[in-house]
């Protein structure tokens, strides 16, 4: 994306928005939308730049031949170039049209999506934000953010960028995984000497009642670490400050698949980049054959990068394709 960006940065993007006359506003998140708070605004921008363009509705790709011939239901047309901005899908389906062209491809996959948690003690909690680290167990990929508890399990920034990191992953797991979950965000023993600290500050205190976490979540940790509701921090002892500092830095949850309503936002995998020259878009083995948005195995944490990500590589394409016809 490097060589894209540099081409069309997002500067470039809301500059462009702004000139097609929709106002943007910066939120705090630092991320971007129409003034308008509606995505329409976008649509309708992008569809008035479509003017003098013929669109072909309900007329799929069924095959793309060398030569760009494009067979549609309704016949067979020629094209002398062709740009596949198809999108994402979680299938190859979805890309299969290109077979006939020998391509390598990416199998796809889902990626920036929720996980699914049957832990009951945990689903209670719903509408907690609490930020975390997490990881996959068993592999090297984690994400720190803000988590959501939901009334099925887990979302928000932190899952939806590990669900990124490791797409393909999950997959292959079928969505069956062990996530690890760091509460306090410490290493275990920076936390070990802040509860001790706390311990060593107020030892008649009632550890229920000097929560380190929101009470609720607290609770929660307390009860998985199988400490008394009355439990006082003198009376803790190695053994219940080792179960509390595991619950607090790897909490175990069993992760049993995505989202329920599969609302995955992204796809990873697609036109693998070795068919590419980057610097165009072109296709190596098919002049005149372009590609850009997230057809290609390109993908991002969260759906303002992928945006930009199909902002970027439809300019570069687009200028490409403008010089080649002088």
């Amino acid at each position: 994306m490097k060589r894209a960006l540099k081409q069309f940065s997002q500067n470039d993007t809301c500059e462009w928005f702004r000139s097609a006359g929709v106002p943007l506003v910066v939120q705090e998140d630092h991320c971007v939308f129409p003034a308008s708070q509606d995505a329409m605004t976008i649509v309708r921008c992008l569809e008035n730049g479509l003017r003098g363009v013929e669109i072909r509705l309900s007329s799929p790709v069924l095959s793309t031949e060398p030569g760009f011939r494009i067979t549609t239901p309704s016949g067979v047309f020629g094209a002398d170039i062709a740009v596949v901005t198809t999108g994402g899908s979680p299938k190859s389906s979805g890309i299969c049209f290109l077979e006939p062209l020998g391509l390598e491809t990416v199998p796809p996959v889902p990626s920036l999506f929720a996980f699914t948690v049957e832990d009951a003690s945990l689903r209670s909690l719903m509408g907690l934000v609490v930020p975390v680290r997490i990881g996959l167990e068993g592999s090297a990929f984690h994400s720190s953010a803000d988590m959501l508890i939901t009334d099925w399990g887990l979302s928000g920034p932190a899952v939806l960028r590990l669900s990124s990191y490791g797409a393909r992953y999950l997959a292959e797991r079928n969505y069956k995984c062990g996530l690890l979950v760091n509460w306090s965000g410490m290493s275990e023993n920076e936390l070990r000497e802040k509860l001790r600290l706390t311990g060593e500050d107020s030892p008649q205190k009632q550890i229920s009642n000097t929560p380190l976490l929101p009470s609720r979540l607290w609770a929660h940790i307390m009860e998985r670490a199988q400490l008394r509701a009355d439990i006082r921090w003198a009376e803790l002892g190695s053994k219940g400050l080792n179960r509390l500092l595991s619950r607090l830095t790897a909490d175990r949850y069993e992760i049993t698949g995505r989202n329920p309503f599969r609302e995955e936002f992204v796809t990873c995998g697609g036109v693998a980049l070795s068919n590419i020259d980057l610097s165009s878009l072109e296709c190596k083995r098919h002049p005149g054959l372009y590609f850009c948005g997230e057809v290609l195995d390109i993908d991002a944490i969260t759906g303002g990068f992928n945006l930009q990500a199909a902002w970027s590589t439809g300019y570069v394409a687009a200028r490409s394709i403008a010089a080649k016809l002088g």
